[in-house]
């Protein structure tokens, strides 16, 4: 590896923040490196490009890393990820993808990503976007993550995209069974001519089952943002959708809720809030000595990262 993948897996991956177990590191398309353990298994498919990731019952406290970078001109990566969580397992999976482009040509990653929640399991996981280099092609990020949810699983999931992504479509459908629990927290920067677009289609099966989406974006520039919830309750559940928005420049923000209450007893809510940075914030920060940008700067670190 050279310079510029050790910096774009540094921050997708977070390899000094946590330990290092079971991995599988992909460039430009083909795997650049793989480990496996007792406990947590990768197995390339046979069929299409991809892995399996099999945690096996009773794991606790692993993680494994699974990040994609980028660094050629012209390549249309798409891969199929599998994860087999088993029962009463507890692990952290960080993956993401960092393109480094310096050409003219528009290189793209299309990650799809199913994840099987085994009973009583628990999934942390870490998703991080990061696109760099000089040249005028595209770095286009189109993420598809499928949840399914066995009884009193708990999932948490964390997406980070701040800037220099042209383009992404990032969608999120999950089903839950009973007492199963999703909480979903994603930040997103968009700048200049970007744009970025989220859609969350949770299906609350289960009875008590439970979701919390927490969107905060920022757009900049002339960029474009969409956001769209689908909180569906068949059963006794809660869900509860919050986007917030922040717009500067001639940037724009969409909001777009749907719920379905199928079942008298679910609960849904959808909350969104966008507006431009509040000038009493501004004035306090510029008294402290910071101009208007490094004060804007400093609000929007606060936001997306707080």
């Amino acid at each position: 590896m050279d310079k510029i993948d050790e910096m774009l897996l540094e921050k997708v991956s977070d390899l000094h923040k946590i330990s290092l177990g079971a991995f599988n590191i992909r460039k430009n398309g083909q795997v650049l490196d793989r480990k496996t353990t007792k406990e947590i298994e990768i197995v390339p498919k046979k069929n299409k490009s991809g892995i399996d990731i099999i945690v096996k019952p009773n794991v606790q406290n692993k993680a494994v890393h699974i990040p994609v970078i980028i660094t050629a001109g012209g390549l249309n990566d798409l891969v199929y990820n599998d994860f087999y969580i088993g029962d009463n397992s507890f692990v952290t999976i960080v993956a993401g993808c960092g393109i480094h482009n310096n050409t003219n040509e528009t290189s793209t990653h299309n990650g799809i990503h199913s994840f099987h929640l085994g009973k009583n399991s628990h999934v942390k996981y870490i998703e991080r976007h990061v696109g760099e280099g000089n040249g005028k092609g595209g770095k286009i990020l189109n993420p598809v993550t499928k949840i399914y949810q066995k009884e009193n699983s708990v999932m948490e999931i964390e997406t980070l995209q701040l800037g220099g992504v042209t383009s992404s479509v990032r969608k999120t459908f999950a089903k839950l069974d009973n007492n199963a629990f999703l909480h979903i927290q994603e930040n997103i920067l968009t700048t200049d001519d970007q744009k970025a677009t989220t859609l969350f289609k949770v299906n609350l099966k289960g009875e008590k089952s439970k979701v919390e989406v927490v969107s905060h974006s920022v757009a900049k520039g002339c960029s474009y943002q969409e956001f769209k919830s689908d909180l569906i309750g068949d059963n006794e559940c809660f869900g509860h959708v919050e986007c917030d928005g922040i717009l500067l420049d001639n940037a724009r923000i969409i909001s777009v809720p749907m719920i379905d209450a199928k079942n008298a007893n679910s609960s849904l809510v959808h909350e969104a809030a966008i507006g431009k940075i509040a000038g009493d914030e501004l004035v306090k920060l510029m008294t402290l000595g910071l101009n208007q940008e490094e004060a804007e700067d400093m609000i929007i670190k606060g936001f997306l990262m707080g």
